[in-house]
Protein backbone atom coordinates (compact mmCIF):
# COMPACT_ATOMS: atom_id res chain seq x y z
CA UNK A 1 0.00 0.00 0.00
CA UNK A 2 2.89 2.61 0.63
CA UNK A 3 4.41 1.93 -2.97
CA UNK A 4 0.70 2.88 -4.41
CA UNK A 5 0.07 5.83 -1.84
CA UNK A 6 3.27 7.02 -3.34
CA UNK A 7 2.66 6.40 -6.74
CA UNK A 8 -0.79 8.30 -6.48
CA UNK A 9 0.76 11.85 -4.83
CA UNK A 10 3.43 11.25 -7.67
CA UNK A 11 0.26 11.06 -10.21
CA UNK A 12 -1.51 14.08 -8.56
CA UNK A 13 1.72 16.30 -8.30
CA UNK A 14 2.41 15.35 -11.73
CA UNK A 15 -1.69 16.88 -12.85
CA UNK A 16 -0.55 20.10 -11.32
CA UNK A 17 2.15 20.55 -13.65
CA UNK A 18 0.18 19.85 -16.60
CA UNK A 19 -1.40 22.88 -18.12
CA UNK A 20 -3.82 21.22 -20.62
CA UNK A 21 -5.29 19.02 -18.48
CA UNK A 22 -5.87 21.93 -15.44
CA UNK A 23 -7.48 23.85 -18.40
CA UNK A 24 -9.28 21.11 -19.22
CA UNK A 25 -10.74 20.98 -15.80
CA UNK A 26 -11.31 24.40 -15.50
CA UNK A 27 -13.17 24.76 -19.16
CA UNK A 28 -15.63 21.55 -17.94
CA UNK A 29 -16.07 24.04 -14.55
CA UNK A 30 -17.51 26.97 -17.03
CA UNK A 31 -19.27 25.23 -19.15
CA UNK A 32 -21.14 22.38 -16.93
CA UNK A 33 -22.57 25.73 -14.58
CA UNK A 34 -24.86 27.08 -16.70
CA UNK A 35 -27.12 23.99 -16.73
CA UNK A 36 -26.98 23.38 -13.43
CA UNK A 37 -24.80 20.69 -13.63
CA UNK A 38 -24.72 19.79 -9.42
CA UNK A 39 -28.51 20.09 -9.74
CA UNK A 40 -28.87 16.62 -11.09
CA UNK A 41 -26.99 14.51 -7.81
CA UNK A 42 -29.18 13.10 -5.22
CA UNK A 43 -27.96 11.42 -1.55
CA UNK A 44 -30.42 9.11 0.41
CA UNK A 45 -32.67 10.70 -1.79
CA UNK A 46 -32.33 13.86 -1.18
CA UNK A 47 -30.86 16.70 -3.74
CA UNK A 48 -27.27 17.18 -2.83
CA UNK A 49 -26.28 19.83 -4.94
CA UNK A 50 -22.77 19.12 -5.04
CA UNK A 51 -20.31 18.20 -8.08
CA UNK A 52 -19.77 14.23 -7.38
CA UNK A 53 -15.77 15.23 -6.86
CA UNK A 54 -16.34 16.90 -4.30
CA UNK A 55 -18.80 14.41 -2.69
CA UNK A 56 -15.69 11.68 -3.30
CA UNK A 57 -13.12 13.94 -1.78
CA UNK A 58 -15.37 14.93 1.28
CA UNK A 59 -15.84 11.41 1.99
CA UNK A 60 -11.90 10.79 2.25
CA UNK A 61 -12.02 14.08 4.57
CA UNK A 62 -14.51 12.29 7.29
CA UNK A 63 -13.11 8.60 6.99
CA UNK A 64 -9.19 10.79 7.60
CA UNK A 65 -10.76 13.10 10.40
CA UNK A 66 -13.15 10.92 12.28
CA UNK A 67 -14.55 13.76 13.61
CA UNK A 68 -17.58 13.99 16.17
CA UNK A 69 -19.19 17.40 14.97
CA UNK A 70 -19.69 18.11 11.53
CA UNK A 71 -20.53 21.98 10.98
CA UNK A 72 -22.35 23.00 7.71
CA UNK A 73 -23.86 26.63 6.84
CA UNK A 74 -26.25 26.33 3.92
CA UNK A 75 -28.56 23.34 3.98
CA UNK A 76 -30.93 24.00 0.66
CA UNK A 77 -32.88 20.64 0.38
CA UNK A 78 -30.47 18.50 3.13
CA UNK A 79 -28.22 16.45 0.29
CA UNK A 80 -25.74 17.57 2.28
CA UNK A 81 -26.56 16.94 5.59
CA UNK A 82 -27.64 13.74 5.06
CA UNK A 83 -24.25 12.83 3.22
CA UNK A 84 -22.37 13.88 6.33
CA UNK A 85 -24.71 12.26 8.68
CA UNK A 86 -24.14 9.05 6.42
CA UNK A 87 -20.70 9.32 6.93
CA UNK A 88 -20.52 9.36 10.29
CA UNK A 89 -23.03 6.73 11.11
CA UNK A 90 -20.70 4.71 8.63
CA UNK A 91 -17.63 5.61 11.23
CA UNK A 92 -19.79 4.39 14.35
CA UNK A 93 -20.88 1.09 12.72
CA UNK A 94 -16.84 0.52 11.73
CA UNK A 95 -16.12 1.51 15.13
CA UNK A 96 -18.48 -0.75 16.51
CA UNK A 97 -17.04 -3.72 14.52
CA UNK A 98 -13.99 -2.95 15.82
CA UNK A 99 -14.81 -3.20 19.51
CA UNK A 100 -17.87 -5.94 19.25
CA UNK A 101 -20.17 -3.21 20.78
CA UNK A 102 -22.70 -1.49 19.15
CA UNK A 103 -24.06 1.45 19.29
CA UNK A 104 -27.47 3.36 19.47
CA UNK A 105 -27.69 6.17 16.76
CA UNK A 106 -29.95 8.13 18.85
CA UNK A 107 -27.62 8.31 21.72
CA UNK A 108 -23.82 9.19 19.28
CA UNK A 109 -21.82 11.75 19.71
CA UNK A 110 -21.42 12.00 16.50
CA UNK A 111 -23.86 14.21 14.70
CA UNK A 112 -24.11 17.28 12.29
CA UNK A 113 -24.92 21.05 12.84
CA UNK A 114 -26.90 22.29 9.94
CA UNK A 115 -27.18 26.59 9.73
CA UNK A 116 -29.63 28.18 7.24
CA UNK A 117 -31.63 31.79 6.97
CA UNK A 118 -33.78 29.62 6.00
CA UNK A 119 -35.14 26.26 6.23
CA UNK A 120 -38.42 25.74 4.01
CA UNK A 121 -40.78 23.51 5.77
CA UNK A 122 -40.88 20.85 3.46
CA UNK A 123 -37.52 20.46 3.24
CA UNK A 124 -36.95 20.35 6.98
CA UNK A 125 -40.42 17.54 6.90
CA UNK A 126 -38.12 15.56 4.57
CA UNK A 127 -34.93 16.06 6.63
CA UNK A 128 -36.73 14.99 9.89
CA UNK A 129 -38.37 12.33 7.90
CA UNK A 130 -34.96 10.80 7.25
CA UNK A 131 -33.33 7.60 8.92
CA UNK A 132 -30.49 10.19 9.20
CA UNK A 133 -32.68 12.33 11.17
CA UNK A 134 -31.61 11.02 14.84
CA UNK A 135 -27.64 12.38 13.75
CA UNK A 136 -28.61 16.47 12.47
CA UNK A 137 -29.58 19.08 14.25
CA UNK A 138 -30.73 22.05 12.31
CA UNK A 139 -30.50 25.54 13.26
CA UNK A 140 -32.57 28.31 11.53
CA UNK A 141 -31.10 31.79 11.45
CA UNK A 142 -28.31 34.09 9.70
CA UNK A 143 -24.78 31.99 9.84
CA UNK A 144 -23.45 35.26 10.75
CA UNK A 145 -25.77 36.38 13.06
CA UNK A 146 -24.37 37.07 17.12
CA UNK A 147 -26.57 34.68 18.89
CA UNK A 148 -26.65 31.87 16.16
CA UNK A 149 -22.79 31.66 16.36
CA UNK A 150 -22.88 31.72 20.29
CA UNK A 151 -25.49 29.29 19.77
CA UNK A 152 -23.04 27.65 17.62
CA UNK A 153 -19.72 27.73 19.71
CA UNK A 154 -22.09 26.64 22.50
CA UNK A 155 -22.31 22.94 20.89
CA UNK A 156 -19.04 22.70 19.68
CA UNK A 157 -17.60 22.80 22.86
CA UNK A 158 -18.56 19.52 24.13
CA UNK A 159 -17.00 17.80 20.79
CA UNK A 160 -13.41 16.88 20.34
CA UNK A 161 -12.55 16.49 16.50
CA UNK A 162 -14.71 19.32 14.20
CA UNK A 163 -15.30 19.29 10.85
CA UNK A 164 -16.57 22.85 9.34
CA UNK A 165 -18.35 23.08 5.86
CA UNK A 166 -19.40 26.79 4.53
CA UNK A 167 -22.10 27.07 1.96
CA UNK A 168 -24.14 29.64 2.42
CA UNK A 169 -24.19 32.66 0.87
CA UNK A 170 -21.36 33.58 -1.72
CA UNK A 171 -20.43 37.12 -1.21
CA UNK A 172 -17.02 38.13 0.15
CA UNK A 173 -18.20 39.78 3.27
CA UNK A 174 -20.41 37.07 4.22
CA UNK A 175 -17.61 33.90 3.98
CA UNK A 176 -15.19 36.37 5.52
CA UNK A 177 -17.50 36.63 8.67
CA UNK A 178 -18.43 33.01 8.55
CA UNK A 179 -14.57 31.63 8.40
CA UNK A 180 -14.03 34.46 11.67
CA UNK A 181 -16.81 32.90 13.36
CA UNK A 182 -16.50 29.31 12.40
CA UNK A 183 -12.79 28.43 10.73
CA UNK A 184 -11.68 28.76 14.52
CA UNK A 185 -13.48 25.69 15.89
CA UNK A 186 -11.81 23.62 13.17
CA UNK A 187 -9.86 21.14 15.16
CA UNK A 188 -6.24 20.65 14.43
CA UNK A 189 -5.08 18.11 11.07
CA UNK A 190 -9.02 18.75 10.24
CA UNK A 191 -10.54 21.08 7.45
CA UNK A 192 -12.68 24.23 7.31
CA UNK A 193 -14.25 23.31 3.40
CA UNK A 194 -15.35 26.65 1.91
CA UNK A 195 -17.55 25.70 -1.35
CA UNK A 196 -17.99 27.69 -4.32
CA UNK A 197 -14.61 29.49 -4.40
CA UNK A 198 -14.91 28.87 -8.43
CA UNK A 199 -16.90 31.75 -8.70
CA UNK A 200 -13.67 33.67 -8.75
CA UNK A 201 -12.39 31.60 -11.71
CA UNK A 202 -16.33 32.08 -13.92
CA UNK A 203 -16.81 34.89 -16.47
CA UNK A 204 -17.87 37.78 -14.95
CA UNK A 205 -21.03 37.40 -16.62
CA UNK A 206 -21.63 34.17 -15.26
CA UNK A 207 -24.40 34.84 -12.18
CA UNK A 208 -26.15 38.31 -13.58
CA UNK A 209 -29.02 37.45 -11.11
CA UNK A 210 -26.42 36.89 -7.63
CA UNK A 211 -24.55 39.32 -5.41
CA UNK A 212 -21.76 37.35 -5.61
CA UNK A 213 -19.47 37.46 -8.83
CA UNK A 214 -15.38 37.38 -9.30
CA UNK A 215 -13.64 39.78 -6.88
CA UNK A 216 -16.67 39.11 -4.54
CA UNK A 217 -17.02 35.48 -3.66
CA UNK A 218 -15.73 33.12 -1.42
CA UNK A 219 -12.05 32.64 -2.75
CA UNK A 220 -11.84 36.06 -2.03
CA UNK A 221 -12.44 35.82 1.18
CA UNK A 222 -10.18 32.93 2.14
CA UNK A 223 -7.36 34.68 0.66
CA UNK A 224 -8.41 37.46 2.91
CA UNK A 225 -8.85 35.21 6.15
CA UNK A 226 -5.19 33.80 5.30
CA UNK A 227 -3.55 37.01 5.77
CA UNK A 228 -3.86 36.71 8.90
CA UNK A 229 -4.65 33.17 10.14
CA UNK A 230 -1.67 31.21 9.79
CA UNK A 231 -2.63 28.22 11.44
CA UNK A 232 -5.16 27.52 8.30
CA UNK A 233 -3.13 26.01 4.99
CA UNK A 234 -5.37 25.41 1.44
CA UNK A 235 -4.10 21.91 0.48
CA UNK A 236 -4.23 22.11 -2.78
CA UNK A 237 -3.10 18.37 -3.60
CA UNK A 238 -7.52 17.86 -3.21
CA UNK A 239 -7.69 20.39 -5.85
CA UNK A 240 -5.07 19.31 -7.98
CA UNK A 241 -6.31 15.56 -7.63
CA UNK A 242 -9.96 16.16 -7.85
CA UNK A 243 -9.43 18.35 -10.93
CA UNK A 244 -13.43 19.14 -11.31
CA UNK A 245 -14.12 21.22 -7.98
CA UNK A 246 -15.87 24.11 -6.91
CA UNK A 247 -13.72 24.49 -3.95
CA UNK A 248 -10.38 25.45 -5.33
CA UNK A 249 -8.88 26.76 -2.51
CA UNK A 250 -11.59 26.08 -0.57
CA UNK A 251 -9.82 22.90 1.18
CA UNK A 252 -8.32 24.54 4.16
CA UNK A 253 -6.28 22.39 6.59
CA UNK A 254 -5.60 23.29 10.15
CA UNK A 255 -1.91 23.11 10.89
CA UNK A 256 -1.61 24.77 14.36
Amino acid sequence: MNEFENEVVSRIEGYAMNDELMRAGVNFMAESTKPKYSYNFSWQGRPIIQYPQDIVAMQELIWSIKPDLIIETGIAHGGSLIFNASMLAQLDMCEAIETGKMLDPKISQRKVLGIDIDIRAHNRAAIEAHPMASRIQMIQGSSIAPEIIKQVHAIAVNYSRVLVCLDSNHTHDHVLAELEAYAPLTSKDSYCVVFDTIIEDMPADMFPDRPWSPGNNPKTAVWEYLKTHPEFEIDKSIQHKLLITVAPDGYLKRVS
